[in-house]
């Protein structure tokens, strides 16, 4: 991942004044403004990034604990540092579609996921919630995740408001392997 700040705008072709404006280069968002990697349908073999990742080692995959019916993983392309989903293994859309079992699970590995950021990174507080749905804003309608996004007191500043523009001071590598030593014991 390349990000770089700059003071001048890069000039193309000599065409160009520099404006004094400070610029966050993040080149890695492109594929997700592209939808790279993005399921080709709604079928489970079909393209599903949360159907691959199981088979992946946690290092590859991101992933920070596995249960018996769900995982956590980070996000790649996270809102805030430690963003993390919890996802079932089932290809299911739908949160009416989870079982019983994989509804507890779900629930259970969320509060482990609030545990571990609470004491990794020292998290104030938690966006916790699932897009049902391309109509609800879900980026992958077709497999349910539930995002577990932490905050701190103010962590929202400009550049997000403004700029459109998020600020991750680690790498996702760096990440898992914090939060995956600080899951908590089941």
């Amino acid at each position: 991942m390349l990000i770089r700040m700059t003071s001048e705008p890069e000039l193309q072709d000599g065409v160009g004044e520099p404006d004094g404006f400070q610029r966050l280069w993040t080149p890695h968002r492109m594929a997700y403004i592209k939808g790279e990697n993005k399921p080709t349908g709604p079928g489970q073999d079909e393209g599903c990034p949360f159907c691959g990742i199981p088979a992946l080692s946690d290092e590859d995959g991101l992933v920070v604990a596995r249960g018996e019916r769900v995982y956590a993983v980070l996000n790649l392309y996270p809102y805030n540092g430690g963003h993390l989903m919890v996802v079932p293994y089932r290809h299911v859309a739908d949160y009416t579609g989870l079982d019983d079992a994989e509804t507890a699970e779900l629930g259970a590995l969320t509060k482990q996921a609030m545990t571990a950021l609470r004491a990794a990174s020292g998290a104030h507080g938690f966006n916790i919630g699932m897009n049902q749905g391309a109509a609800a804003g879900a980026g992958i309608a077709a497999h349910l995740h539930q995002h577990v996004v932490p905050r701190w007191g103010g962590d929202t500043n400009f550049m997000p408001i403004v700029g459109h523009t998020r600020v991750l001071p680690q790498l996702l590598a760096d990440t898992r392997k914090m939060l995956a030593e600080a899951w908590p014991a089941a």
